[in-house]
């Protein structure tokens, strides 16, 4: 969240304009900002749109500002297969996946078949464990390396 404070210092907007934008208590942004609790994904998107900075940037998986051709919008049919498509290439069982990020098959599987959206944690550590880009993953862009 470093770099969205920073955006945020550099736009000239206070904590409490930024909590207006996303409809929360100032509170509520502040524990984001200080990381004591993790920003969702649906927030992350709408204050990466608003700064239009990539969601990798953001989270510091990349100096890449902004991807050519980027979309604003989370695209949930999208993400789910592309969660598919990291497990299959990497060789990994729905059983493995849900063991590396400490979570039930169950649950992974919801995320895989687009039942519910992928927490930010989670979505994290799998991009930069295996060097996919969060908005690649999330379908807002079509640039699936972190490093291109």
């Amino acid at each position: 969240m470093e770099r969205i404070k920073y955006a945020r210092e550099e736009a000239n907007l206070t904590q409490k304009d930024i909590a207006k934008i996303l409809n929360i208590d100032r509170s509520t942004y502040t524990s984001y900002e200080i990381e004591r609790d993790t920003i969702p994904i649906s927030h992350l998107n709408k204050l990466c749109n608003y700064f239009n900075i990539s969601i990798d940037y953001a989270m510091g998986l990349n100096d890449k500002k902004q991807y050519r051709y980027s979309k604003k919008e989370i695209n949930q049919d999208l993400s789910k297969k592309r969660l598919k498509e990291l497990r299959k290439n990497n060789k990994l069982t729905q059983n493995d996946v849900a063991r590396i990020l400490n979570t039930s098959r169950s649950t992974w599987t919801g995320y895989e078949y687009g039942k519910y959206l992928i927490p930010t944690l989670l979505l994290y550590d799998l991009a930069k464990r295996y060097n996919y880009s969060m908005d690649y993953l999330l379908g807002k862009t079509d640039n699936n390396n972190l490093f291109k």
